[in-house]
């Protein structure tokens, strides 16, 4: 694993800091990357709550690589607004100031999480919803040569995106709807797993598809090491296919969050070290 590009999930490693004290936290233990759910309460929030979150990127030195749309109330169990036909106004009111940041940051990669079942609701008038929606978060991230990620999701009961074929399925339907080409599939390895996909098939079959990585072992979506998973072997598949992107440490950590990267050697961590490792095996 050690030749992949690793970014710190600020919004599931050092939760024991403050949110804005964490890029700063993650470049004290090696890293120069990190990605963040949707960092405020709104979907629109204050001027100056962008400007202190971009603030403690730049000033920490890292590289914002991976950004979520406002996904509603996560601790409550909302799990995004993409399919959600009452909330497609503040969805959309969102996408403009997510890309923004995307812009200021230089960050390019945009998950949108799209949202459980709903009642009141049919699945069809949500899936509708979704295309619609994802089209116009596409057509944005593209003016800044950016990518809209869909993802499959465990432990949400009614979100309906389990399997990457799930969430290929929607790529597809908004390609076809709209054209557009600036979405893709997230990866996200544990997901895939505890969802009963078959991950080493999905990266022999769909590596061209896969925008973005993230990681976690299981049982217990704690760092790499403490489950099962053939995480290792899965990364270099995904080198060896093509996959050159991120990969997001999105997992709970199973101490403290700086004792959680030992797996990983800390002169490894940086991605300076990663390309360095790929160019070289490629001459």
């Amino acid at each position: 694993m050690t030749a992949s590009r690793y970014a710190v999930n600020c919004s599931l490693l050092f939760t024991e800091l403050p949110l804005l004290d964490r890029p700063a936290a993650a470049r004290t233990a090696g890293f120069d990357a990190v990605e963040f759910w949707w960092p405020f309460a709104a979907a629109v929030p204050g001027d100056s709550e962008v400007a202190a979150f971009e603030r403690a990127i730049t000033d920490a030195g890292v590289a914002l690589v991976g950004l979520n749309f406002f996904a509603g109330d996560m601790p409550a169990g909302d799990r995004g607004l993409v399919s959600w036909p009452a909330r497609r106004t503040e969805f959309r009111d969102n996408i403009d100031v997510t890309v923004a940041i995307g812009e200021r940051l230089g960050c390019r990669a945009f998950n949108a999480l799209y949202g459980n079942r709903i009642d009141g609701a049919s699945a069809a008038e949500q899936d509708a919803v979704a295309v619609e929606n994802l089209a116009l978060a596409a057509a944005a991230a593209a003016r800044i040569d950016g990518v809209v990620l869909v993802e499959p999701v465990s432990g949400a009961p009614r979100y309906p995106l389990l399997t990457a074929a799930d969430a290929l399925a929607v790529i597809d339907r908004v390609r076809a709807a709209s054209g557009a080409t600036d979405i893709g599939l997230l990866a996200d390895l544990y997901h895939l797993a505890v969802n009963g996909d078959d991950v080493d098939a999905v990266i022999a079959r769909h590596c061209g598809d896969i925008a973005h990585v993230q990681i976690a072992d299981a049982p217990g979506r704690n760092e790499p090491g403490t489950g099962t998973l053939a995480l290792a072997r899965q990364l270099d598949a995904l080198g060896a296919g093509g996959y050159h992107g991120w990969v997001g440490l999105e997992y709970k950590p199973s101490g403290a969050s700086a004792d959680s990267f030992a797996w990983l050697p800390r002169e490894h961590r940086g991605s300076a070290h990663a390309a360095a490792t790929t160019t070289g095996a490629q001459r």
